[in-house]
């Protein structure tokens, strides 16, 4: 069985195309203002501020400002909350994105639920994700939105198939499995606590790594022409499932990187 790659890499720059002409329509209906997405980012943990930095890349090619907070390790949750309220009330920004994880001493929490709803590009508010989950307008989490485009994008059927979740964090698994009942999939979500876990990925016809623990989901769980969605990515360029294992059974996997 040749598996069909879901490239994420190809699809984001089409994506980028199509946001970059929206962009620019949204400038012209604006008398030129710049749509403004800002990012905060708090401490010194350097995948972080990679990550910010390539959000600020993004936001560059396709015509958008980005605007970049950066807050000291040692910032207490009032002065978080001080900074989100601030950009809340900038007419100029569009969306707030304020990276995970956040010092220990600080609320995360209390953080996320500040962001304006209309601001919470990221779907990671309560209100979001609630709205999101009740299949109202809002914006999802980014990975969760990711995997769907990539879905949808390669005609990959989601309807009446049983998807299993392995992994249910709040801006990762509980949102994909949201997603996936919302489009008619039987849902089931894995963790920690779950028992006879290799049984039953064993009978996924789509399954989800988001587990966060390398190649932790193994190759010979998973049934021949099962999708394979891993969404974890580790040094050594692993992700959370043991792609090396399935690529020659399953019917449709995302490489890591570059899903």
């Amino acid at each position: 069985m040749t598996a069909l790659v879901l490239d994420g890499k190809k699809l984001a720059r089409e994506m980028e195309v199509e946001l970059s002409t929206r962009v620019q329509e949204i400038k012209r209906r604006t008398n030129g203002v710049t749509p403004v997405l800002a990012t905060i980012l708090v401490g010194d943990d350097p995948s972080s501020a990679t990550y910010v930095k390539m959000k600020g890349n993004a936001c560059q090619r396709i015509g958008m400002e980005s605007l970049r907070v950066v807050l000291p390790q040692a910032t207490t949750t009032d002065e978080l909350l001080s900074e989100i309220d601030e950009l809340n009330s900038d007419p100029r920004v569009k969306g707030i994105l304020l990276q995970h994880p956040v010092p220990s001493q600080i609320d995360e929490r209390k953080c996320f639920d500040r962001i304006a709803l209309e601001k919470d590009v990221d779907g990671v508010t309560v209100l979001g994700f609630g709205a999101m989950a009740m299949n109202e307008p809002a914006y999802g989490s980014a990975t969760p939105v990711g995997i769907m485009a990539l879905l949808q994008h390669y005609g990959i059927g989601i309807e009446g198939k049983h998807a299993v979740v392995v992994g249910r964090s709040p801006i990762l698994g509980k949102p994909i499995a949201m997603m996936l009942l919302n489009a008619n999939a039987t849902v089931t979500i894995c963790h920690s606590k779950t028992q006879t876990l290799s049984k039953l990925v064993g009978l996924a016809d789509i399954v989800v790594g988001a587990v966060g623990k390398p190649q932790f989901i193994k190759g010979s769980w998973i049934k021949a022409g099962a999708v394979v969605i891993d969404a974890g990515y580790h040094p050594d360029g692993i992700g959370d499932i043991e792609l090396s294992a399935v690529i020659e059974k399953c019917s449709a996997y995302t490489p890591v990187p570059g899903g």
